[in-house]
């Protein structure tokens, strides 16, 4: 039997205070990327998928899966996301991807989503900085690694570009936008495993390859 090329699910979900008045909208919307991912492996059964989760805030980050294969995967709830505190966003990135890179190890055969999901610019870290963490995305982009940026309430492509990330999608904290910002989440990831059966990955055109103009 042929080995499965790997793909990892990599989001990074802002636990910060200010996230509180739409938590709901997204716990729904990150268990609908799990049924999503779950659909996906299925269509392409060639692959093999894996999430990871992790949510921060200023009270540290918790990793609420890493690296666990999708149809192992159930539903969060309100009991383990629970917003509040400061925005950490760097110390969040630099610990998820390190150690994603280490359970990955001497391996090739694989493509690493990251989705980072916030509504504020880092105002709390004390381990990395942004220069630091757009020297590490700009390496990992060398080696199988797209990275996306979701944001509202801040100047979401500003922050993105600082740190290297040029796909990026703007949202407002309202049912429909949010609805339409998942909806567009969920086309593209399609997209993205479309792209990789056909060797065809680009770093920097995640949520405009397949649209329609």
């Amino acid at each position: 039997m042929n080995k499965k090329h790997q793909v990892h699910n990599l989001i990074i979900l802002d636990e910060s205070g200010s996230m509180g008045s739409i938590s709901k909208t997204i716990i729904q919307g990150f268990n609908e990327i799990v049924q999503t991912v779950k659909g996906i492996e299925k269509e392409y059964p060639e692959q093999e998928h894996f999430i990871s989760l992790v949510t921060f805030n200023g009270l540290g980050h918790k990793t609420l899966h890493f690296a666990d294969p999708v149809s192992k995967l159930e539903m969060i709830d309100d009991s383990r996301y629970q917003p509040a505190a400061s925005t950490p966003l760097y110390d969040a990135i630099g610990f998820s991807c390190t150690k994603l890179k280490s359970v990955l190890g001497n391996s090739t055969d694989y493509n690493v989503l990251v989705t980072i999901l916030t509504d504020g610019e880092e105002n709390a870290s004390t381990e990395y900085n942004g220069p630091a963490v757009k020297r590490m995305i700009e390496e990992l982009k060398n080696h199988n690694w797209t990275f996306t940026y979701i944001g509202t309430d801040h100047d979401v492509e500003k922050s993105a570009m600082s740190i290297s990330i040029n796909n990026t999608i703007m949202f407002s904290k309202d049912e429909e936008s949010m609805y339409s910002m998942f909806r567009k989440e969920k086309t593209a990831r399609s997209n993205f495993s479309q792209n990789i059966r056909e060797k065809n990955v680009t770093r920097d055109n995640f949520y405009k390859e397949g649209e329609k103009p």
